[in-house]
Parts: C-alpha cells; structure tokens; sequence
C-alpha cells in the first residue's frame, strides 16, 4: 500500500513538472510591460498630430511668401515699388501709379488675412545693391528682395497653451531685364 502511495505522489508530481504555463506573476508583469507600451504610443500620436499642424501651417505660409516673390521676379523692372510693403499697414501700400503692385500687394494682404495665421503680417524690403548704378554698371543695377512673413502660432501642451512667434523669410537677388 505504501508503494502504491509513492507510485502515485512520484507519477503527480512528474505531472506538475511537465506541465507549462504562466503564474499570475507572469501575467501581471506582461500586462504592465503592455501598459507602458501603449502608453508610450499615445504619447507620441499627441506629438505627430502637434507636429504635423506645424508642418501644414509652414507649407501654408510658404506657399504664400513664394506667390509674392514670384510676383516681383515677374514685375521686375517696377520692384522699387514694393519697398516697404507692409501687411498690416495700408498706408504703405505701392502707389496707384503702379497697377500691377498695388494689386500683387491686395491680393497678397487677402491671402495672409485669410489664411488662418494669428496675428499675421507680410513685409517686403526692396533695396538697390549698388546706390549709383550708372557709376558702377558691374553691378547690373542688382536689387535686393526679402519678403516675410510673421505671426504667432498657439499650441497647447499639458494643459498649458504657448505662443511662439515663427517667421519665414524669403530673399533673392533680381535684375532688371
């Protein structure tokens, strides 16, 4: 009878050896290790959707300083009259005298109000290379150009909202055909 007792302890505890599973240690610790993971992942869909508000307002403002660079290159020979724009300001507006600026600088003044940027505001700086071009023809009466674009931008971050004053600044080099 004592051999069949043993026989039977030996064969149950074979059994409990061979057997495979996870303790409730194991789960817990697993779970945790999958709590972090995810937690980590929601952290950084908040930052991608941060950044990728960023990287839209950008190409939003850059696409708008280019339209009005692209608008002097083509008028060219009258980009004196575009010295001093200054969105914000009406009063420094081209003259109306010069048509084709006047109208480049509304449309350009409806695109930056219009395009969602807070507390936007367009400049433009026109300035001769050389003062004396007749005197110097090296320089081949070479203008400088530098449009930009300033504004605030707001993002809120743990609760707390920031404000950030960004620019983007074009500059090129023209001269008159």
């Amino acid at each position: 009878m004592m051999k069949n007792r043993s026989m039977v302890i030996q064969k149950a505890l074979r059994q409990l050896v061979g057997q495979a599973g996870f303790t409730l240690i194991e789960g817990m610790i697993a779970a945790a290790i999958l709590t972090v993971g995810l937690l980590a992942l929601a952290g950084m869909q908040g930052v991608s959707l941060g950044r990728n508000v960023d990287a839209h307002e950008l190409a939003r403002v850059t696409n708008i300083t280019a339209d009005l660079m692209e608008r002097i290159k083509f008028n060219r020979g009258r980009a004196l009259a575009y010295h001093n724009i200054d969105t914000n300001n009406t009063a420094t507006q081209p003259l109306s005298i010069e048509p084709m600026a006047r109208g480049d600088y509304a449309q350009w003044r409806t695109l930056i109000n219009n395009s969602g940027l807070a507390n936007a505001q367009g400049v433009v700086q026109v300035v001769r290379l050389d003062p004396d071009p007749t005197i110097n023809p090296i320089t081949l009466n070479q203008l400088s150009v530098v449009v930009r674009i300033n504004w605030t931008h707001s993002s809120t971050g743990g609760g707390a909202s920031v404000a950030r004053n960004r620019t983007v600044m074009f500059s090129s080099v023209l001269a008159p055909e």
